[in-house]
């Protein structure tokens, strides 16, 4: 279950004096990335039914034994697993003795040759699949002793795009979600693709569709230097986003043109059948994700869904001040608390949490 009453507390975020409005914030994710320490994690190959394989990387603590928490987490559009939230978020996690799985989606980062097609806001199937994988890894022989909990809870994290995968994974399977899954959290999820990628016409959002532009098509072309038959970009080349999706995303997706894809690809339809408690989290002043869908729907969902609307943050920004975290890392520490339930000020003596600004 997820405490009501923390998720009202919520709503209490404070943006830093210094990240003023969701454009400071928003651009805050993107260019303030903090230290990055090498990779470590293992990277571990996932099947799909269709040939494709993804890619995850699995970082588990010392001491981890299965029954202990685990959390399988997914980057957002034009990223990979080594998203410097992910990064972060993963170093504070294993100090608490979680295993974190960061997920490439398909082609992307460490899967980079090793699928065909490219990947969209509607790939459930892949989550599925992956979901199904780190469940068997989470089972395997450890030391633990006869008689203790094998049960590993299992949260599921996605962030803006792969937030709108993990909802509609979690509403397609309804109670056929695996029993492992204890908990979802999404992050600003553009429920309406359509409503959210028609945002960035506006004049202030013309430089994030630009960007998504072209960080999708260099990810597509460093995919084509190490698997030739991947999917073709069309030519001329797309100019926004809703150009992209409507001559390559849909397209290789199997839908006719972007009006179809995002109508199927939307979690917004899903969201009523979900069984899991879920925690979606979203600020006012998103600049991609118009709050307004989250206003007009919530009434509809499920007690088990928990909506929690903060007054500022931008898109995955939610850079602090004057909270009792040891950085001004906000969301970084909302989401430890999440998946281990403890505070910021009951960090072990050998941690070492990131410095603040």
């Amino acid at each position: 279950m997820i405490d009501p009453r923390w998720v009202a507390h919520l709503t209490d975020f404070r943006p830093a004096w210094w990240l003023p409005g969701g454009h400071a914030q928003t651009l805050s994710a993107a260019f303030w990335k903090g230290p990055q320490p090498p990779e470590r994690g293992i990277a571990r190959q996932i099947a799909l039914p269709d040939g494709d394989i993804l890619v995850a990387l699995d970082d588990q603590p010392t001491r981890w034994q299965a029954g202990d928490p685990a959390i399988l987490m997914m980057h957002g559009l034009g990223g990979t697993a080594r998203n410097p939230f992910l990064v972060r978020v993963t170093a504070k996690l294993l100090q608490h003795g979680v295993r974190v799985f960061r997920l490439n989606l398909r082609g992307c980062g460490a899967g980079a040759g090793l699928a065909r097609l490219p990947y969209n806001a509607g790939g459930s199937g892949d989550l599925k699949a992956a979901v199904g994988t780190v469940i068997d890894w989470c089972r395997e022989p450890t030391t633990r002793l006869a008689g203790s909990r094998s049960h590993t809870p299992l949260t599921l994290f996605g962030m803006s795009l792969s937030a709108n995968v993990l909802l509609k994974y979690l509403g397609e399977e309804g109670s056929s979600i695996p029993a492992s899954v204890d908990r979802a959290i999404a992050l600003n999820p553009p429920i309406d693709l359509a409503r959210s990628v028609r945002t960035l016409e506006r004049p202030l959002n013309r430089g994030y569709d630009q960007y998504f532009v072209k960080a999708l098509i260099d990810q597509v072309r460093r995919q084509s230097i190490h698997r030739p038959d991947f999917a073709t970009l069309p030519d001329p080349l797309p100019r926004t986003l809703f150009d992209f999706d409507d001559r390559f995303t849909a397209r290789h997706g199997g839908y006719p043109h972007a009006a179809a894809y995002y109508v199927a690809a939307s979690s917004l339809s899903r969201i009523p059948q979900i069984q899991v408690p879920t925690l979606i989290l979203t600020a006012a002043d998103d600049p991609l994700v118009p709050v307004e869908m989250f206003h007009e729907q919530q009434s509809n969902w499920p007690e088990c869904v928990h909506v929690a609307i903060t007054r500022g943050g931008g898109h995955l920004g939610y850079v602090g001040h004057g909270h009792a975290d040891s950085d001004a890392r906000w969301l970084d520490w909302r989401v430890c608390e999440f998946v281990t339930e403890w505070r910021p000020d009951t960090l072990p003596p050998n941690a070492q949490p990131e410095s603040a600004f």
